[in-house]
């Protein structure tokens, strides 16, 4: 049984809910961690290895993102256990029993995560009225589409940038996960400028020191295929991808890929951390050591949540663009300053910002 106390303290969690329902064969677990600054918004991540452990993780960064944001909402995650590739039929009778269960859970918000997407969100709208990241035709701002999530780390690129000595045009970019977030941030990297020398999925991975065509690459991935099967260039084992070297190192795939034992093979000058929590502790800290920016996944990847936000509360696909660069923009530069002056690693400066402002918020409450 996973002890999820040992990581409690004065924020939380405030819930952890075990789900299962024996008709479908569903397994969940929500997390909803903080809710001083409001209800908590966080997606819900399918895999078949995910755990109780790994959801609490995520609601905190979840706490901490939407309050590094100034967001009226705080942290939760859910994790459902299960093939996200199942067929669409036996998928949509999982999340509408997982929709159905947490219909009184009313300080948790959900929203797309790894494994699920805005069309598993409309279900669960329509079963019980509260969901983010919807389709267009329902109401919603198509955070995937869109990119919301890879524009905000090209915000933060843009500003950490200078942090580092790095410049963005020409700077060579690698991306670890391929997927909704990773594909768009090369996208809007590369339209600064930057260049994609390489790339990883779940199956395989490319490396190319002439450059990759991400709009092609993008294409290939739409059509089913593993970044892997890009014609030109060196195909790759996915784990290699951490090899390559570069001036920008994005993780947009799971938890703790980089850790003590591999992290002196990473090769680069900037990190923008697309997924979340995607570096133990231990890897930071031995990055920051070594002169390498790691900008934390909460203040990097909030462009999802700030998308979604805009969208709970009524906002325009716009407003949520120009939402997204100017909050990230301006709290990568706050963190990034405050790291500096205090000598202290990005995550600790930024940690410190969010829980003031969860801190502040909890006064308020009973």
């Amino acid at each position: 049984m996973e002890d999820i106390f040992a990581f409690a303290d004065e924020l939380g969690p405030a819930k952890i809910v075990h789900i299962y329902d024996p008709g479908t064969g569903l397994k969940a677990v929500v997390a909803v961690d903080n809710v001083a600054c409001g209800p908590s918004i966080g997606g819900i991540r399918m895999a078949p290895d995910v755990s109780a452990t790994e959801a609490f993780r995520l609601a905190r960064a979840m706490t901490l993102k939407n309050a590094a944001a100034s967001l009226a909402h705080g942290g939760g995650k859910s994790v459902i256990f299960g093939d996200p590739k199942i067929a669409a039929q036996e998928k949509e009778r999982l999340i509408r029993a997982f929709a159905r269960a947490i219909r009184d859970l009313v300080e948790y918000i959900p929203g797309p995560d790894m494994g699920t997407d805005e069309r598993c969100m409309a279900w669960i709208k329509d079963e019980i009225g509260r969901a983010v990241g919807l389709p267009p035709e329902i109401g919603g701002i198509p955070l995937d589409e869109i990119g919301a999530t890879g524009l905000g780390l090209s915000a933060c690129v843009d500003v950490a940038a200078g942090f580092c000595g790095v410049g963005v045009s020409g700077a060579r970019v690698v991306v670890q996960g391929f997927g909704s977030v990773g594909k768009h941030a090369a996208r809007f990297l590369a339209e600064k400028g930057a260049i994609l020398v390489g790339a990883a999925d779940s199956q395989s991975a490319i490396f190319n020191p002439k450059g990759i065509d991400v709009a092609r690459l993008i294409d290939l991935k739409g059509a089913g295929k593993s970044v892997g099967d890009y014609p030109e260039g060196k195909k790759l084992d996915p784990d290699a991808v951490i090899d390559i070297e570069c001036e920008i190192w994005i993780p947009a795939a799971r938890p703790d890929v980089v850790r003590k034992d591999n992290v002196a093979r990473l090769k680069t000058k900037l990190v923008p951390q697309g997924a979340n929590i995607p570096f133990t502790p231990e890897a930071e800290r031995i990055l920051h050591e070594r002169g390498v920016l790691v900008v934390p996944d909460f203040i990097a990847n909030a462009g999802g949540v700030i998308c979604a936000s805009v969208e709970y509360h009524g906002g325009t696909e716009a407003v949520a663009l120009q939402t997204i660069q100017e909050k990230i923009s301006a709290n990568t530069r706050l963190v990034l300053e405050e790291s500096a002056r205090t000598k202290t690693l990005p995550r600790q400066a930024a940690i410190a910002l969010a829980e003031r402002r969860v801190k502040a918020a909890m006064r308020y409450r009973r």
